[in-house]
């Protein structure tokens, strides 16, 4: 039984590419350097801060030392602008508040720095109890190595198996699956569906009501639930819980 959801943030929770990309180029222009188009940007993100500025800079200019300098700039004009153009994908505030008064928790984990992860969260999702809430941390390694995951399965007692993790991009598939969790893999994000597929995904859907329908399935897994209930559900969780490791991944498509 699902007791748990651990969600990343940018492209899983909150549409936030427009104001990332604003604060680079904003860094960028600052240091003499061109900006990019905002159709870019998705290519930049996922990894953190330093490499999203990595990314972003000419490659005779990723030295350590201008990085780091670009990097502050970065996260001084984001952290005065990061509501600005960012908002929750449709339908996730009402996700999240169906889900907590189910009795499931809930938690982020993020690669964005700490102090911005936290803001953004309270910020579009202050209602919302969440059971843990963490970015990136100095000396903690940044997804896909799972510490962040332990850390929050720590804190809140729920098992592994009985924990989703949900993100947009292959970053996110392989931390459930270093983590020992269920990845479910979402289509309304940065990344495309084959990223998600060939990073170990379990489960990818297109809207995000969709988690309620997979908790719900295993749920009722070994407890007669009938396949009327939503179409795929017996087949579906059956394939789910019998699979070969490395056979492809399941798709919900109501």
């Amino acid at each position: 039984m699902i007791q748990l959801a651990i969600f990343d943030l940018d492209g899983t929770l909150l549409n936030s590419i427009a104001d990332l990309a604003a604060s680079v180029n904003y860094a960028l222009l600052r240091h003499g350097y061109p900006e990019h188009d905002l159709s870019l940007y998705p290519g930049f993100v996922g990894n953190g801060a330093l490499q999203l500025i990595e990314r972003a800079l000419p490659e005779t200019a990723r030295t350590t030392e201008q990085i780091l300098r670009l990097c502050e700039d970065f996260i001084d004009y984001y952290s005065r602008h990061n509501t600005e153009l960012t908002c929750p994908y449709p339908g996730i505030p009402e996700l999240l508040d169906g889900l907590h008064l189910r009795g499931i928790g809930l938690a982020v984990a993020s690669n964005k720095y700490h102090e911005g992860t936290v803001k953004l969260v309270d910020h579009f999702f202050g209602r919302i109890p969440f059971k843990a809430v963490l970015g990136q941390r100095e000396h903690i390694p940044i997804k896909p190595d799972p510490t962040i995951v332990y850390e929050i399965l720590d804190r809140t007692g729920v098992e592994k198996s009985n924990t989703l993790y949900i993100g947009d991009s292959g970053v996110d598939m392989q931390t459930a699956v270093n983590s020992g969790t269920i990845a479910v893999g979402v289509t309304w994000g940065l990344r495309s569906r084959s990223e998600l597929e060939d990073n170990g995904a379990r489960f990818i859907i297109d809207r995000p009501e969709e988690i309620k329908e997979i908790i719900r399935g295993i749920g009722n897994r070994g407890q007669g639930a009938k396949k009327s209930t939503f179409n795929y559900s017996l087949e579906f969780i059956f394939n789910y819980f019998t699979h070969e490791k490395d056979s492809a991944c399941f798709r919900y498509t109501s």
